[in-house]
């Protein structure tokens, strides 16, 4: 049960390492503890498959260089009043102020198991298993399946009025049953996917202080400069596959959140075990804490990160450099590393300094553009044409902006065999200054240059949308409510089918409703949303908005490469994943305005897209999972996690 670097010997006791705990006395009482009690190397590893009793010995701490072992010897002194009983649980008031050391040994028990997330069942624990694991007294009698405990929690749930009553609803599940919150998420993905990530998620972070309870992931602050290998030891899990981190400083549309972002890595991996089915223990959120520029947080008490300003420049850079080397070193060159909401002077960098030396992935850059370049290649059966066919204009040049623009220009070379110089001539990008021209070209940052075309200077939306005349409207903006009605109109006075992807988050910054896409374009608009929207009534017919959420593609692609043993994420796969993701998508879907499959079949959608990603990753050489299954969508569907219960011995 416990790693051999880090194990529990015990002396003087009649206990060691290979002995029992439990020897000569009957099972499942609670062993005693000896009046002198030596241990060496505590602070051992949990084992995957076992659960943890902790019995906690009250005794001082004396520094063992006088002796000739590096032991700690625990004081066997009284701690309590003269006469008074010995107080194991340190719960005597008149003894608080003593120092303690929180030694503890770990053995198979019942009440402590009710309280590992990682193996409780609740009251899905059957009768057998209650009397092999000490649980008897410790639950009510009867024994109920985990699809009934499902049901009751939905119900639980959806007594809740506000999103992130549920949302914490969702987190407590999360840190006292792990198995039922996946299997929940699962079987109702489409009701509780807009709960546990956008748009609840984003609110959950502007009030992550407030209602911090248990610690998720790993915090690395400036305070940990130096020493970052040694906080990644810290992590339980050993086995790690993917790493979500974020610096917070650029939170969907919020802005800097600081520490308090932490809620966007957490959420991601949730989402990568859930529509992925990469292993919870595999998953390891982290949040870079450099500091934060937004006041309202520096003043607020419940703030849980640094107060202090954002740290710059080489400070920041030496800080990142130490976490992505210490990543290498703890987990391999395997390990995939998710960069997410990252300030685009940032996110670019770090993508173009590490994509060449480590498995890293940009889910604003690249995810964001793999599922909206799904979008349009299966708007195609709708509108008509190739995509080399179509004009694209955004509202917004940061990093989903830009990302998608290259990703389209790509796909149209791939089709054409034309140089990507030339088909970005087909992609148009309005910033907050403009059109982005030729003639802006010097005053540009560097992501921005390859879309400055030729073309008179252009001040607004409407004005570009009028000269340019583009087929498909994307809004990456982050900037509520920009596409106006008369931007929208001027898009379908041109367009019999114009296609308008308001792309930012959440609900609040979206560049227009649903609603307003389908009334002002008269029921026309092949319309879809960063986040989600109900259905409606235009004129008599129903309208089903899509999403273009990237919980469509980073769960998928995230399985191919950890499957395929993927050493380096290349383009082509991103090529790869959205047109697998585009395949998906069904007439009965189309009919309903959708150019996105349903959510409720994420799973078999994530396996085709990991069995694209890895054919592509065995093909460009950059697999080292050998040989290639025959059946790739198989054996994607074998690697997945499943949240079903385990009968325990």
């Amino acid at each position: 049960m416990m790693s051999l670097n880090r194990s529990i010997f015990l002396s003087n006791a009649g206990i060691s390492s290979s002995s029992s705990p439990f020897t000569g006395r009957q099972r499942g009482s609670v062993p005693s503890v000896p009046s002198s009690l030596r241990v060496v190397a505590v602070n051992s590893n949990r084992d995957r498959n076992g659960s943890v009793l902790t019995e906690t010995t009250r005794k001082d701490a004396r520094d063992g260089a006088g002796s000739s072992s590096s032991a700690i010897d625990a004081d066997s002194k009284s701690t309590v009043a003269p006469g008074g009983p010995h107080d194991v649980y340190d719960e005597d008031a008149a003894t608080k102020e003593q120092v303690v050391t929180p030694w503890f040994v770990s053995v198979a028990s019942g009440y402590t198991l009710l309280r590992d997330p990682h193996h409780n069942k609740g009251l899905a624990f059957t009768d057998k298993e209650r009397g092999a694991h000490y649980l008897r007294g410790l639950l009510p009698p009867t024994v109920v399946s985990q699809e009934l405990q499902v049901k009751k929690m939905m119900h639980i749930i959806r007594q809740y009025q506000v999103p992130l009553q549920k949302y914490m609803a969702m987190m407590d599940l999360q840190e006292s049953n792990e198995k039922l919150f996946y299997k929940l998420l699962i079987d109702n993905v489409e009701e509780m996917l807009p709960i546990v990530y956008t748009p609840t998620v984003g609110e959950a972070c502007q009030k992550y202080g407030s209602i911090f309870g248990r610690p998720q992931g790993l915090y690395i602050s400036l305070k940990e400069k130096g020493c970052i290998h040694e906080v990644l030891r810290n992590w339980p899990e050993k086995n790690i596959e993917v790493i979500v981190v974020t610096d917070g400083e650029r939170i969907l549309g919020l802005g800097d959140l600081g520490c308090q972002g932490m809620g966007i890595p957490v959420g991601k991996l949730a989402l990568y075990t859930a529509l992925g089915g990469v292993r919870p223990s595999a998953c390891l959120p982290v949040t870079i804490d450099v500091g934060t520029n937004n006041e309202n947080l520096l003043n607020d008490e419940y703030y849980i990160g640094l107060r202090q300003r954002r740290a710059t420049g080489q400070e920041y850079a030496e800080l990142l450099h130490e976490f992505m080397s210490a990543v290498k070193q703890t987990y391999g060159e395997k390990v995939l590393i998710q960069f997410e909401d990252f300030a685009n002077h940032n996110a670019f960098d770090l993508l173009a300094k590490y994509s060449t030396t480590h498995l890293v992935f940009n889910d604003d850059i690249q995810g964001t553009a793999s599922v909206v370049l799904a979008g349009l290649v299966a708007s195609l059966k709708v509108v008509g044409g190739t995509l080399a066919d179509h004009t694209f204009l955004f509202l917004g040049a940061g990093e989903a902006g830009t990302g998608i623009a290259e990703l389209i220009a790509l796909e149209i070379s791939k089709q054409t065999n034309m140089p990507v110089e030339e088909t970005r001539k087909k992609v148009w990008l309005v910033d907050s200054k403009g059109l982005i021209v030729s003639s802006r070209r010097e005053s540009l940052q560097h992501f921005k240059k390859p879309w400055a075309h030729e073309h008179e200077p252009v001040k607004t939306l409407l004005d570009a949308v009028n000269d340019i005349k583009p087929t498909v409207l994307i809004g990456t903006s982050g900037v509520g409510r920009t596409f106006t009605k008369e931007v929208i109109e001027a898009m379908a006075s041109f367009n019999e089918k114009p296609i308008i992807l308001s792309l930012s988050n959440p609900t609040s910054q979206s560049e227009c409703t649903a609603e307003e896409a389908y009334t002002w374009s008269q029921g026309r608009a092949i319309f879809a949303s960063g986040s989600p929207f109900a259905p409606l009534e235009y004129e008599g017919k129903t309208f089903v908005p899509g999403q273009a959420n990237n919980a469509y593609i980073f769960p998928g692609l995230g399985l191919g490469l950890i499957m395929s043993g993927a050493i380096r994420v290349h383009d082509d796969m991103l090529l790869a994943a959205s047109e697998a993701l585009a395949a998906q998508v069904t007439q009965e879907n189309f009919d309903k305005g959708l150019i996105y499959p349903p959510f409720k079949n994420i799973r078999r959608i994530s396996a085709e897209i990991a069995a694209k990603v890895a054919a592509k990753a065995y093909e460009l050489g950059l697999a080292t999972r050998l040989p290639m299954p025959k059946d790739l969508v198989k054996h994607a569907e074998s690697c997945m996690y499943s949240p079903a219960y385990q009968t325990f011995r």
